[in-house]
C-alpha cells in the first residue's frame, strides 16, 4: 500500500464536518468530565480524610472499585448493564441550545466517576502536605472548617495537586476514545467512520494520531505556564526561576 500524501494532507488541514465534530465533542467531554471529577474527587477525598469512621469506609470503597476495575468496564456497565438490568437508562435530554445524547451522558458520568476516584488521591495529598500547624492557627482564630479549607489549605496545597491534576487531563484527552465503544462520535469513531467510506486507514489513522498529539502537546505547554505562575512566589522566595522554555514545558525539561 501506498501512503497517499494527498489524502493526508486534505484531512489533516481541511478537516470534514465529521472530524470538527468529533473534535469539539471530545474537548467538551474531558473538561466537563474533568471538572466533574475534580469536585466529587474533593468531597471523597474530604471523606477519607475525615474524623467519621463510616465515611472513612464508603470514600475507601470508592476510590478500591473505581481504580481497581479498567474504565472500559465502568463506561460498558454503566451505559449498557444498568439498562439491561432495568435500572436506569440514558435518554437523550434537550437542553434547548443543543440535544445531549444518552450514551455522552454515560460516557461523561463513567469518566468523572473514574477520575474522581484518583483526583480524591491527588487532593488528600496536597491537603496533607500542609502544616497541621497552620490548621490549629487558623481554628484557634475561630475559622469554620469551610472558611479554613478555602482560606488555607486548598490554596497552598494547589501547588501540590495542579501537576497531577494537569497531568490526569492529559490523559482525559486520550480516555474519550473510550467512549467509542458506547457508539459517541467523538474523534477516533469520527476517524473510523470517514476510513469506512474512503478505506484510507493509515493516512487517516496517522491525521488523528496526530490530532491527539496536537492536543496533549498544547496542553502541556499550558500545564506548565499554570505551574509557573502559580509557583512564581514560591520560586522567587528560593531566588530561583519559575518560568520554563518552550521545550521545557512541552517535555518536562529543567528551569
Amino acid at each position: 500500500m501506498i501512503f497517499n500524501w494527498s489524502i493526508f494532507f486534505h484531512y489533516l488541514l481541511e478537516p470534514s464536518s465529521i472530524y470538527l465534530h468529533g473534535l469539539w465533542l471530545t474537548l467538551s467531554i474531558s473538561v466537563v468530565s474533568q471538572v466533574v471529577g475534580t469536585t466529587l474527587g474533593l468531597f471523597v477525598a474530604l471523606g477519607r480524610l475525615s474524623r467519621l469512621r463510616f465515611l472513612q469506609v464508603i470514600a475507601g470503597f470508592y476510590v478500591w472499585v473505581m481504580r481497581g476495575t479498567p474504565l472500559l468496564v465502568q463506561i460498558v456497565f454503566i451505559y449498557t448493564a444498568l439498562a439491561a438490568a432495568n435500572i436506569i437508562r440514558f435518554h437523550d435530554v434537550d437542553l434547548g441550545f443543543m440535544v445531549l445524547p444518552g450514551n455522552v451522558q454515560a460516557g461523561i458520568i463513567a469518566l468523572s466517576l473514574n477520575e474522581a476516584a484518583y483526583m480524591c488521591e491527588i487532593i488528600r495529598a496536597g491537603i496533607n502536605s500542609i502544616d497541621k500547624g497552620q490548621t490549629e492557627a487558623a481554628k484557634s482564630l475561630g475559622m469554620t472548617p469551610g472558611l479554613l479549607l478555602r482560606r488555607i489549605i486548598l490554596p497552598q496545597a494547589a501547588r501540590v495537586i495542579l501537576p497531577p491534576l494537569g497531568n490526569n487531563f492529559n490523559s482525559m484527552l486520550k480516555s474519550t476514545t473510550l467512549l467509542s465503544v458506547i457508539g459517541v462520535p467523538e474523534l477516533l469513531l469520527a476517524t473510523q467512520m470517514v476510513t469506512s467510506a474512503t478505506f484510507r486507514v493509515f493516512e487517516l489513522y496517522s491525521v488523528v494520531a496526530l490530532y491527539y498529539l496536537s492536543l496533549t502537546t498544547l496542553w502541556s505547554v499550558l500545564q506548565r505556564r499554570i505551574e509557573d505562575r502559580y509557583s512564581a512566589p514560591f520560586a522567587e522566595a528560593r531566588n530561583k526561576p519559575a518560568r520554563r522554555s518552550f521545550l521545557g514545558g512541552v517535555f518536562g525539561g529543567a528551569q
